[in-house]
């Protein structure tokens, strides 16, 4: 427990730390790694360099701040960032590293003085004790399901798919030939590159992009112009060869009841989640929509496979945007409409009472997508949805 003297100054000292903006996690990180270089094994250190690591840490510290004295109303966000800590094996003994450098961050930027100091490291310790727990969970949880294992596991490339001209899709099988555990449609897998290319191990997350099996995954990867691991994913790795995975995880899943109509809401490589959330809906009884924007038909993923499933799910309902169609683009067969993707033109298939919403693609996308829902009046907590990388705010 953190006593309410040391509340009281958290919560009057948080306006300081604001007022700093990222630069104070811009500082942080900056000393952690020279303290501490092994830590870029573990951190995305891309997220590092376009600054979106320290927005969403800065992000974190407010809300932490603002929040200490009702830590009910942070157990959301606790529980997607334990989620995708544990996709990157983070240990009880990187809080107290984190820690360290974080009061020293504050000591160094702002000199506040030993109180403030002392309630400032509470508060951490009282948050990292939250996390430190709910991750001992999922990592026993995961060891302890058919097919789980903590840690890092050998998989080998079964296939190697290209569905797009930017994305390609991988399926892997454990190479000890056992099975693998369940997940949830919507979670994500963590892959561990460990190569003589790069300077440090690097560890990312991709949706899995297929309905659960209990000997493989699948996951489909965007090329992106400057992504070290994608393009090394699209290059350098094919069938045959084996690659380490770490157990599904993620907040952002598909969570209804046989009565809940859903809408299924995408845009580029966003559609990933979405794929795995419909191939398990085959007997779903109520109504599905699948409404996804892309740039034109080179970049339209699995175009063909949704259009079957629309032929065997009496209950879907398919719309296509293309922004940017091209001639060989044939309206009305390859795409419906062209331009952003605007829900005026289906607005009658979304307004049942108790249709849940899942949103999945660029921030912006989402932010114009959830804009457009809740001037229809869609109630936020009807809208959920999933960032690819550090989280952000899409709901004001």
């Amino acid at each position: 427990m953190i006593s309410s003297e040391n509340i009281a100054i958290v919560k009057s000292t948080a306006p300081i730390l604001a007022q700093t903006g990222p630069a104070l996690t811009a500082h942080f990180y900056e000393r952690m790694f020279n303290h501490h270089p092994e830590l870029k094994d573990v951190f995305n250190m891309s997220n590092q360099r376009n600054g979106n690591q320290r927005e969403a840490l800065f992000a974190a510290i407010c809300a932490y701040a603002n929040n200490i004295d009702n830590l009910e109303a942070l157990l959301p966000a606790v529980e997607k960032i334990a989620q995708k800590h544990t996709s990157f094996l983070i240990t009880a003994e990187q809080y107290q590293i984190v820690g360290e450098h974080l009061l020293a961050t504050i000591d160094e930027m702002l000199a506040p003085g030993e109180a403030v100091l002392n309630a400032w490291a509470a508060a951490y310790g009282v948050l990292a004790d939250i996390f430190i727990n709910r991750e001992a969970q999922i990592y026993q949880e995961n060891a302890q399901k058919e097919g789980g294992w903590r840690g890092l596991r050998q998989f080998t490339v079964i296939e190697k798919n290209i569905t797009s001209k930017f994305i390609t899709s991988f399926v892997f099988k454990p190479t000890d030939g056992g099975k693998v555990m369940t997940y949830k449609p919507g979670q994500y897998l963590g892959i561990n590159i460990q190569s003589a290319q790069f300077d440090n191990h690097e560890i990312r997350q991709y949706s899995l992009s297929s309905e659960p099996q209990d000997d493989r995954y699948q996951i489909s990867v965007k090329r992106e112009q400057h992504g070290k691991v994608s393009n090394y994913l699209h290059d350098e790795v094919n069938v045959g060869d084996t690659v380490m995975l770490l157990p599904p995880a993620g907040d952002f899943f598909l969570n209804v009841n046989s009565t809940t109509p859903i809408t299924l809401i995408s845009a580029g490589v966003g559609f990933t989640p979405m794929m795995a959330m419909l191939k398990t809906l085959a007997k779903h009884p109520m109504p599905i929509n699948w409404l996804h924007a892309t740039e034109n038909g080179e970049q339209h993923c699995y175009r063909d496979e949704i259009k079957q499933l629309q032929s065997n799910y009496s209950q879907l309902y398919r719309h296509i945007w293309y922004n940017q169609p091209l001639s060989s683009d044939i309206q009305g067969q390859d795409f419906d409409d062209a331009g952003l993707m605007n829900l005026n033109t289906v607005q009658q298939q979304l307004l049942q009472p108790d249709m849940q919403f899942y949103l999945c693609g660029p921030v912006p996308f989402m932010q114009f997508v959830a804009k457009q829902l809740i001037q229809m009046g869609i109630d936020t907590n009807r809208i959920n949805y999933e960032c690819f990388g550090p989280n952000k705010v899409l709901l004001a």
